[in-house]
């Protein structure tokens, strides 16, 4: 498995190890993450910024405020981040971590930390030996941080023995085998379909929707990042999952994605039906473009298979999460489809409101569960709305006892 596009906050204190972020950097992007590199001051003393800076791809943090005087949020760096590295850790900071001092970025960043946090510590033998650095890092150890051992080897001051920094190499292995080891979702199977239906008048022309594909493909992308092996049944659409997890099955119509979704439902342990699929469909389809004679033309529409109702109806074990986009009577609609469609639970939003619905890069939406119980969520990135609801999915799964 590669890191690619975990988001990945590296710290870096001020000892002599640091010259080798450089090369953890370029590796860690070489593994696929995106990176962002936060130092002390005396970090500085052994590795420029400009370097790190140009490497990463972003603006290297030192400090609470830049040059500039604007703040550097320590909270929102340590929440954007899916692992942070701090290599090397110095004795001087290890003791702040494990005493729960804040006196600069790194530090203020550790305590806001909500994911895993990997310390590589890194000092001379003497010190890295000195029965306060073992407690300290024991402190950190039970505190759920990951340590990543000193190597032994010719050490800065001539000695030979434990104390030098991890290769980058060692580092990079530690931080695959977690999200290797620790994904939720590893061995589950999940289903979801996005995009428009096409339903075809005659060879040029068809009916279909302002559907993207963007929230489908979002919330199927971050089924992957947490292990799981998704079936993305897609329509039409521009929409490419950045997730290798995710194997991706391209039709056109309401009755291609019946089957295709149909065909694997059975196999899966969740199922999201996020596609905007078309109602109705033309009951018979020209073989040929229909010329432009009368005033008027008519065409004759036919229902198309409810996929979500049928998908209920054959459900066993999956848990089963369906869309409702409406532009009036939005929560009455959802909750009606929760009983009618066998649901666990539904998202809800609007195709009216601004900054959601189609054509957007943002959504707004309420979770409402099988019991009726309502979630209001804020107006946020498809992203972060997709990541809001395969949590709450989890959440879900851990709750109502799936297996």
């Amino acid at each position: 498995m590669s890191l690619k596009n975990k988001h990945i906050l590296l710290g870096i204190t001020g000892g002599i190890a640091a010259y080798k972020c450089a090369h953890l950097v370029r590796l860690l992007i070489k593994e696929g993450a995106i990176v962002k590199v936060i130092m002390t001051k005396a970090a500085e003393e052994f590795v420029t910024t400009k370097t790190l800076s140009v490497l990463s791809k972003n603006e290297v943090v030192t400090a609470f405020f830049d040059s500039n005087d604007n703040w550097n949020n320590h909270v929102a760096l340590a929440e954007w981040a899916d692992a942070i590295i701090i290599a090397p850790l110095t004795a001087n900071t290890l003791a702040k971590f494990a005493s729960g001092l804040c006196d600069n970025i790194v530090s203020a960043c550790y305590l806001s930390a909500r994911t895993k946090v990997f310390v590589a510590p890194a000092m001379d033998l003497d010190m890295y030996q000195h029965p306060t650095t073992k407690k300290n890092i024991d402190t950190l150890r039970k505190n759920g941080n990951i340590i990543i051992a000193a190597e032994s080897g010719e050490l800065a001051s001539g000695l030979v023995g434990e104390g030098r920094m991890a290769e980058p190499e060692n580092i990079i292995h530690f931080v695959k085998q977690y999200f290797e080891e620790n994904l939720p979702l590893s061995g589950k199977k999940v289903l979801v379909n996005a995009g428009p239906t096409y339903e075809a008048i005659d060879p040029v022309r068809f009916i279909g929707n302002r559907s993207s594909g963007k929230m489908g493909v979002a919330i199927a992308d971050e089924f992957a990042k947490l292990g799981a092996d998704v079936t993305l049944v897609l329509g039409p659409s521009h929409e490419v999952p950045n997730e290798k997890l995710v194997t991706v099955v391209k039709v056109e119509s309401a009755e291609d994605m019946f089957k295709a979704c149909e065909l694997v439902f059975k196999n899966v342990d969740i199922a999201v039906l996020a596609a905007a699929v078309a109602d109705y469909k033309p009951k018979s389809v020209a073989n040929s473009k229909i010329k432009k004679k009368d005033a008027e033309l008519s065409l004759e529409l036919t229902k198309t298979t409810d996929i979500l109702e049928t998908l209920g109806k054959q459900k066993k074990h999956q848990l089963l999460v369906g869309f409702a986009l409406e532009t009036d009577n939005i929560l009455e609609y959802a909750k009606a489809k929760i009983a009618k469609k066998n649901l666990d639970f539904i998202v809800a939003n609007s195709a009216i409101e601004k900054g959601a619905g189609f054509g957007v890069d943002t959504n707004k939406v309420t979770i409402i569960d099988k019991h009726n119980k309502m979630y209001n969520f804020e107006l946020k990135s498809k992203q972060a709305v997709a990541k809001d609801i395969v949590t709450f999915a989890l959440n879900y799964l851990k709750t109502e006892q799936y297996k």
